[in-house]
């Protein structure tokens, strides 16, 4: 018997689509063993062999988090430490000589970036209002520059670094508006 020509093309196709079908049959009853959670093997069988890399996985990358944590926190306490030390250098310069010198004004400008960047990181937000208790002098703002520096920095050093503190954020907007305070009255 001979076949035709179109006989064999279509017994090819036939045979090509039966392939296709046998083959996603197949492969259904996989993907549905494998879309399902393993279940957790009992400690009692579990061999030494067998490690758990997605506990492992998420333990690294807790640890990571904590450690990028703690490193923000520390360059916090920085800032407060520097922060401070400008002002006592402040109070220091502005005692010895009743005026400031273009280096002071520097610092000055360095407090007020390190107390702002203080108080975004404690989770405050700029204030746009000036604080009701300014000092009536230039030469009590300075020493109260002084003093409320070395406060932040105590409240800084003290407040554990997850914590969002209100009285930081305080703190770092009373040292702003006395800074702006002293240098409009520097200008």
């Amino acid at each position: 018997m001979i076949a035709r020509p179109g006989t064999l093309a279509r017994l090819v196709r036939i045979a090509a689509v039966c392939s296709f079908l046998l083959l996603l049959s197949s492969a259904a009853p996989a993907q549905s063993r494998t879309s399902t959670p393993n279940p957790q093997p009992s400690p009692e069988s579990k061999h030494d062999g067998d490690v758990d890399f997605a506990t492992r996985v998420d333990e690294m990358r807790t640890l990571l988090i904590i450690k990028e944590q703690k490193k923000a926190y520390e360059e916090n306490v920085a800032r407060a430490k520097e922060a401070q030390k400008l002002a006592a250098d402040l109070k220091t310069s502005y005692e010895a000589k009743d005026a400031f010198t273009p280096e002071d004004q520097k610092k000055l400008e360095r407090l007020e970036k390190l107390t702002r960047r203080i108080r975004n990181e404690a989770g405050g937000s700029d204030a746009k209002d000036a604080p009701n208790d300014l000092p009536s002098t230039l030469k009590s703002a300075v020493s109260s520059l002084a003093d409320m520096a070395e406060g932040l920095c105590k409240e800084v050093k003290n407040t554990p670094r997850r914590v969002l503190s209100a009285s930081i954020i305080g703190q770092a907007n009373k040292l702003i508006g006395i800074i702006r305070f002293v240098r409009d009255k520097v200008q």
